[in-house]
């Protein structure tokens, strides 16, 4: 199976997907131009759609893969090559991988590409975490954390399996303004995470405050061997973005 996604200019995929790692295989500008990139199992075709409008295009294709990290690390190479930097918001741009809850706890992320196709890559299931169907429904696997964590979960899905990062915002202020005996990891999980969606709907004011709280519990002196690994993988996350400097 070959996804075959739309773009305005083949040229322009061209030049992104070889940034990214990718090799061209076929290239034709006439009389339909059409473009196909691959690297190992992974193949993607394009075609040109005149008018096409990025941030209304909705087509998307499902990248399965055994580890999410190296096609990860891959994109990541070769966005900060092309661009300088990993781009949050705008298009294109890159997630980060997580554990998605409606995807049965797998990680996965998407890369949105400059035609605002959404490129999907999860992690292939074991058996044993394979969904399962409830009423003719995939049911959502909690990692049975506090709700806290729950909220990121849910924020998590809402922003990066549907875009939508306002209401992701507001489920996570909403559920850190009720969090109530939260462990330290889960405030700095979700702290990070409201940091990066700050970030990528351009209020970096709110990052730099979401970004300051995890630091602020980095630094906690009583912070337990247990608790201090998630932290500074928090502290990572936010360390990585792309905030402005001076404010």
């Amino acid at each position: 199976m070959v996804p075959m996604l739309p773009c305005t200019d083949i040229e322009e995929m061209q030049r992104f997907w070889t940034a990214l790692g990718l090799h061209t295989t076929y290239r034709q500008l006439r009389p339909n131009p059409y473009l196909a990139m691959e690297r190992n199992a992974l193949v993607l075709h394009y075609y040109a759609l005149p008018g096409l409008e990025p941030s209304e295009n909705h087509s998307t294709c499902l990248i399965v893969v055994t580890d999410t990290s190296p096609i990860h690390q891959l994109f990541t190479d070769g966005l900060r090559s092309l661009y300088g930097k990993v781009p949050l918001s705008g298009t294109p741009r890159l997630r980060r991988a997580r554990k998605r809850a409606n995807n049965a706890g797998l990680s996965g992320f998407s890369l949105i590409d400059p035609a605002g196709n959404w490129i999907r890559v999860s992690r292939r299931p074991r058996q044993e975490q394979q969904p399962k169907a409830v009423d003719d429904r995939t049911e959502w696997v909690s990692s049975g954390g506090g709700a806290l964590a729950r909220a990121v979960e849910n924020a998590i899905v809402i922003a990066d399996s549907h875009g939508d990062v306002r209401q992701a915002q507001r489920i996570l202020a909403g559920a850190l303004a009720r969090q109530v005996d939260s462990s330290v990891a889960d405030l700095a999980a979700a702290w990070a995470y409201l940091a990066e969606l700050h970030v990528r709907g351009k209020d970096f004011d709110g990052a730099q405050a979401a970004a300051a709280e995890v630091r602020r519990i980095a630094a906690l002196p009583e912070l337990t061997p247990k608790e201090k690994g998630p932290v500074m993988t928090a502290l990572d996350e936010v360390n990585e973005l792309d905030l402005p400097t001076g404010r």
